[in-house]
């Protein structure tokens, strides 16, 4: 599955799913953007990546800021020539109670998990309606879109509201040959996953936690130029727990 010249650009790229993501990406022989605001992680991760004969660039973005996100798109066809392949992965968790959780701290998780989603895409999409082939968007949601836990309100919100712009996205870009789909990840494990226990693993079907790995094969797979007929569609990636019935005994 090669990417050969295809210019990658992901957000919340220097950390957890995102480094992976772009990791793989670059592995495959992309051109990839690492956008983010860690730009300790960030430029030690492209380092990382050119040591292993991979191409990768930096770029620090906030992406609650629009001219942040115009900036990474100018920059990114500046350094490369266009953009292929967007993934937005980029967004933060806040476990309060909806009896405390304040304004302020609502409107930063939207603007960081959902508003981001469409600015980037919108952003990014400009610049690959002009590609031959388009282009195509994967945006990272959660099965956190359809359960809950306590206290979860703003993640759950903006993870439900990155499904429906999806399909949404999909149907609008569809005539500029730009797919557009989304990831529900699960349980994926991006610390120390030698600590986890048996029973971590026992619980899913799969007989075990997920890796970021696997979210990033998930992204190769959406995003394959052979691929210009699925779009629109949440996949997701959990190793089977939101179908298992679960009850206690």
């Amino acid at each position: 599955m090669s990417f050969n010249g295809r210019v990658v650009v992901v957000t919340g790229a220097a950390n957890g799913i995102g480094k992976e993501v772009s990791k793989q990406y670059a592995a495959k022989g992309a051109n990839v953007i690492i956008a983010d605001f860690d730009e300790v992680e960030g430029r030690k991760h492209e380092t990382q990546i050119r040591q292993a004969e991979g191409k990768a660039t930096f770029i620090k973005t906030d992406v609650r800021n629009e001219k942040d996100i115009i900036n990474l798109m100018t920059e990114a066809v500046r350094t490369y020539g266009k953009i292929d392949i967007l993934v937005n992965n980029a967004g933060v968790t806040r476990w309060k109670s909806p009896y405390d959780l304040s304004i302020e701290e609502w409107d930063d998780i939207i603007n960081t998990n959902l508003r981001s989603v469409f600015l980037c895409s919108r952003e990014a999409a400009k610049e690959m309606k002009k590609n031959e082939i388009g282009g195509s968007i994967v945006n990272m949601a959660s099965t956190r879109e359809a359960m809950s836990e306590p206290h979860t309100e703003g993640y759950a919100a903006t993870k439900g509201g990155i499904v429906a712009l999806t399909h949404a996205l999909a149907i609008s870009f569809g005539e500029d040959k730009i797919t557009v789909n989304a990831i529900s990840p699960g349980w994926i494990e991006t610390d120390d996953y030698e600590s986890l226990r048996d029973i971590d693993h026992t619980q899913h079907p799969s007989q075990r936690v997920g890796k970021p790995s696997d979210i990033a094969k998930a992204c190769l797979y959406l995003t394959h130029p052979d691929n210009d007929f699925v779009t629109g569609t949440n996949l997701v990636v959990d190793g089977g727990m939101t179908r298992k019935m679960i009850y206690e005994h």
